[in-house]
């Protein structure tokens, strides 16, 4: 009996802590830069979590967006200051770039073929940046002042290649073109 209930016991237990660290969702979940943030939530689309931290005194917000994603992928998160879905949207994108390195910077997304470069949006950002864990790119930033206030549109997505250093176009169904909603930064 304690021949066989031992190897019962260690997959079991093997098993457990596998679960226990596949279920880092949102706010259990630990960054690799010990980052710590105020609130969170889990996007109801692809696989993606917001973290945030709204600073009142400088209507700025410090966010860490994270998603599923391949090395070989891109993710990108969103404010669109006014309206819904993907056109207008003030963009942070991430992806591996040619030598191998997290790569992040800011795009507007003027058009349904954007140019996806580098660019200046309508609100500033600040320390951006990125990693790559997990199977899993996390862009991290400061945005604002956010003028309009605390309650925005906002829009998540992913794609799963880049070429030439350019993210190139997601695929344009299903949860891609469902990814979006309205958040509040004010706590509570």
């Amino acid at each position: 009996m304690c021949i066989t209930s031992r190897p019962i016991t260690l997959i079991s237990i093997l098993v457990s802590l596998f679960l226990v660290s596949s279920a880092q969702t949102c706010s259990n979940y630990t960054f690799t830069s010990s980052r710590v943030f105020s609130s969170c939530i889990e996007l109801q689309y692809l696989q993606a979590h917001l973290h945030w931290t709204y600073i009142q005194s400088t209507r700025q917000v410090e966010i860490a967006y994270r998603s599923n994603q391949t090395s070989e992928g891109w993710i990108a998160w969103a404010i669109n200051p006014n309206n819904t879905g993907m056109l207008g949207s003030q963009a942070l994108v991430a992806f591996h770039n040619a030598n191998g390195s997290m790569t992040a910077y800011p795009t507007a997304i003027t058009n349904y073929n954007p140019s996806m470069v580098p660019g200046t949006l309508s609100f500033k950002v600040s320390n951006i940046s990125a990693e790559y864990s997990r199977n899993q790119m996390t862009i991290f930033a400061v945005v604002g002042p956010l003028d309009k206030g605390t309650m925005v549109n906002h829009v998540w997505q992913s794609g799963s290649s880049v070429s030439s250093n350019i993210p190139q176009m997601h695929p344009i169904s299903g949860e891609h073109v469902q990814s979006m909603g309205r958040l509040n930064f004010l706590p509570g």
